[in-house]
C-alpha cells in the first residue's frame, strides 16, 4: 500500500449510483420488476490510489465497475472522471476517454480469444483508437506493453492456451496498459489463479500502480488480497455502501457488522491468535425487495427493532472512516 497524499481532484468521483435491470413482466412489460443492482453509491477515487470494492457475490460490486467505466448505463446519479461529467456522454463524445480507463477482466481463460496470437490481442486497443501510425510502431507498443508485465517481446507470437494462469493474466494486463490509461477496474484479478501465483499478479499490479502512477477500483472478495493491496477500502452489500475507511483502519476498527462478519471468514495469518467466527444465518435478500431500513439486518446478529425503520445514510465515525450503522455501542471484532 502507498502512502496516499492529502486528497487531490478525484480521478473518478460517483455520486448516488443507482443502476436497475428490468425483470420479468408480460406483454408490453406489464408486472415487470426493477432489479436493484446498485443502490445509491457515492464514492471517490484520487490519483494514484487502489480503493478495493469487497461484498459477496451478488452484492453488486461487478455492475458498479462497469458502471463506472459506462460500459452499462446508469439508471440514476453521476459519474465524473478527471472532473468531467460522464453520465450522459454519446459514444463518439466517450471514445477519447476510453483509452485513459481500461478494464482487467477476472477469468484469464475466457477473457482472451484463443484463436488469436498475444500481439493481435494485445494491440486489438491500439487498432480501436488508432494509436500508432504503422504496424511497427504497433508492435513497439505491444512489446512494451509485454516488457511492463513481465513478459517477453517473442511472447507476442504465441496464443493464449500456450501459457499459464498467471501469465494470461499478465496478458490482460499487457492489453489494458497498452494504451497508457490512467485508471483500471480490476475485476476479481486473481480470484483464478492459484493461490501460489495470485501474490505474483498482486505484487505486479503494485509495482505498475507506482511505476506508472495508476489509479484503480479493484473488485474482489478476497480480503487477504485487499488487506495487501489496498489504500482504502469499501464494503458493500446489497447495492450499497455499507462501511468505507483506510484500509489499516477498517481491518483494526470495524464499525459495521457486516464488515466484521467478513474479516473474520479471512484466513488468519497467525494461527497462535484466536478469532471468533461469524456465521452469518440466512440467505441474502432479493434486490427485487430488499428489506426496509438497513439492508443488512435481517442477517444481523446486532439487530434492533429500529433497524427497520430507516435507510441510516454513511456518516463519519473517525476521520476518513464512514459506516451505515446506527449502533456505535457495539465493540466489533478485528481482523487478524
Amino acid at each position: 500500500m502507498s502512502d496516499v497524499a492529502a486528497p487531490s481532484a478525484p480521478v473518478l468521483e460517483v455520486r448516488g449510483l443507482h443502476k436497475h435491470f428490468p425483470v420479468g413482466g408480460g406483454l408490453f412489460g406489464r408486472g415487470r420488476q426493477q432489479l436493484r443492482a446498485i443502490d445509491g453509491l457515492s464514492f471517490s477515487i484520487h490519483p494514484g490510489e487502489i480503493l478495493s470494492l469487497v461484498g459477496e457475490s451478488g452484492s453488486g460490486k461487478s455492475t458498479v465497475g462497469r458502471t463506472a467505466l459506462r460500459l452499462l448505463e446508469p439508471t440514476e446519479g453521476s459519474i465524473r472522471f478527471k472532473g468531467e461529467d460522464i453520465t450522459n456522454l454519446s459514444r463518439a463524445r466517450l471514445r477519447p476517454l476510453r483509452r485513459q480507463m481500461q478494464l482487467v477482466f477476472q477469468d484469464p481463460y475466457a477473457s482472451l480469444n484463443p484463436r488469436m496470437t498475444v500481439e493481435r490481442i494485445v494491440a486489438s486497443p491500439l487498432e480501436i483508437h488508432g494509436i500508432g501510425e504503422t504496424p511497427a510502431d504497433r508492435m513497439e507498443k505491444v512489446e512494451e506493453a509485454l516488457r511492463l508485465v513481465g513478459l517477453l517481446p517473442q511472447h507476442a507470437q504465441r496464443y493464449p492456451h500456450e501459457f499459464s494462469g498467471g501469465q494470461r493474466q499478465r496478458v490482460g494486463l499487457a492489453r489494458a496498459l497498452v494504451t497508457r490509461p490512467d485508471f483500471i477496474v480490476a475485476d476479481e484479478p486473481v480470484s483464478a489463479l492459484d493461490v501460489s501465483i495470485q501474490a505474483q499478479v498482486v505484487n505486479l499490479m503494485l509495482e505498475l500502480r507506482d511505476r506508472l502512477g495508476l489509479t484503480m477500483l479493484v473488485i474482489a472478495h478476497d480480503l487477504a488480497v485487499v488487506g495487501h493491496m489496498s489504500d482504502r477500502v469499501a464494503v458493500m452489500y446489497l447495492g450499497r455502501l455499507v462501511e468505507i475507511a483506510e484500509t489499516r483502519s477498517l481491518f483494526a476498527a470495524p464499525r459495521h457488522p457486516y464488515t466484521e462478519a467478513l474479516l473474520s471468514a479471512a484466513p488468519n495469518p497467525d494461527p497462535t491468535r484466536r478469532r471468533k467466527r461469524i456465521v452469518l444465518t440466512g440467505d441474502v435478500p432479493s434486490p427485487l425487495d430488499p428489506p426496509s431500513g438497513c439492508s443488512f439486518r435481517t442477517r444481523c446478529p446486532y439487530a434492533l427493532p429500529a433497524c427497520a425503520a430507516d435507510r441510516p445514510p454513511l456518516r463519519a465515525v473517525a476521520p476518513g472512516h464512514l459506516t451505515a450503522c446506527i449502533r456505535d455501542d457495539l465493540d466489533l471484532q478485528a481482523a487478524g
